[in-house]
């Protein structure tokens, strides 16, 4: 009968306990935004990148977690919180004093994207392989018909916060690293996804990219979080009503898309910048109107929000 390994970092079921195992000895270490394991040197930014972490160690498997106690936590909560690039929007850079009415940047939850990717049939499915999907962790059993395949997983992003940790898709909150892990999914699909649909020849799209802006009278202030954004071959048009994106990077990707906005900009004085984790723009009103939101086709209330004071009668 097969068993689930619980060593973090493998997770495969297996039925000889002397097969080799990679997994990591240490436990997960979240610190400033930063994310890695404790037994090895990588830090990364995304909850994606760290559940991508190579094994640093080969053992044999095991159905008993000999991994270490976390370390002591953060005196500050607030060092834990953590959310995906796509959950939640990076803190707005400082806003002017000369604008104290400005509207925040939304902190809406990004909403939970339909899973419609499968396997393509002409892929070999590697004999080691895990399903991909968040919270499933099943390894391929040729055995079993692709259709009598059961994927359990969680459509939604985790988000954890001020100390618990969970998943956008459901409502379960937990406070340790472990017991987030074996949160069960909270959505089932007939087929698991192993090797998806390959990558094609050439360049590879970006569908899209999260944003945020601030403003003051005069300017909007967006940013988007785009990674290796090549900046010689970078372009962006600004129009009065719109900004064109066509943004290449350094790793064979490229985003294109066309922002049509609320409000009308100067193009001539509008300016952007290539930084290292994203593009910022800079927008100058053409009409000094508070911007409730970026773009025209952006819900908003329809309630406006005055920057600074009217003027005298």
């Amino acid at each position: 009968m097969a068993s689930k390994c619980v060593h973090k970092g493998c997770g495969k079921e297996f039925t000889d306990p002397e097969g080799d195992c990679l997994y990591h000895p240490g436990p997960p270490v979240f610190h400033e935004g930063q994310k890695g394991w404790k037994c090895c040197k990588t830090r990364v930014l995304t909850f994606e990148e760290f559940l991508t972490i190579p094994p640093c160690t080969t053992g044999k498997h095991s159905t008993v977690d000999d991994t270490p106690a976390e370390p002591e936590k953060e005196s500050n909560a607030a060092a834990l919180e953590e959310q995906l690039a796509a959950a939640t929007p990076a803190p707005a850079p400082p806003r002017p004093a000369v604008s104290p009415a400005i509207a925040p940047p939304s902190n809406a939850a990004t909403p939970v994207v339909e899973d419609t990717e499968d396997d393509d049939p002409s892929l070999e499915i590697p004999t080691n392989a895990t399903c991909r999907r968040r919270g499933c962790n099943k390894g391929y059993d040729p055995s079993i018909s692709r259709d009598e395949e059961k994927c359990v997983y969680h459509p939604g992003q985790p988000i954890f916060h001020e100390g618990s940790k969970g998943w956008s898709c459901c409502k379960r909150r937990v406070l340790e690293f472990d017991e987030f892990m074996k949160i069960q999914g909270c959505k089932e699909k007939t087929r698991h996804l192993f090797v998806g649909k390959g990558k094609p020849a050439g360049e590879e799209k970006v569908e899209t990219v999260r944003n945020d802006f601030y403003q003051t009278p005069s300017t909007v202030t967006v940013s988007l979080y785009l990674k290796k954004i090549d900046k010689d071959n970078a372009k962006v048009t600004f129009s009065s009503k719109s900004v064109e994106f066509d943004l290449p990077t350094t790793d064979n990707k490229r985003y294109k898309d066309t922002y049509p906005l609320f409000a009308s900009i100067d193009p001539a004085q509008s300016s952007f910048k290539v930084l290292g984790t994203k593009l910022e723009l800079k927008l100058v009103k053409a009409d000094g109107t508070s911007w409730p939101v970026l773009r025209s086709d952006d819900k908003w209330t329809g309630e406006r929000i005055q920057i600074g004071q009217a003027g005298r009668a």
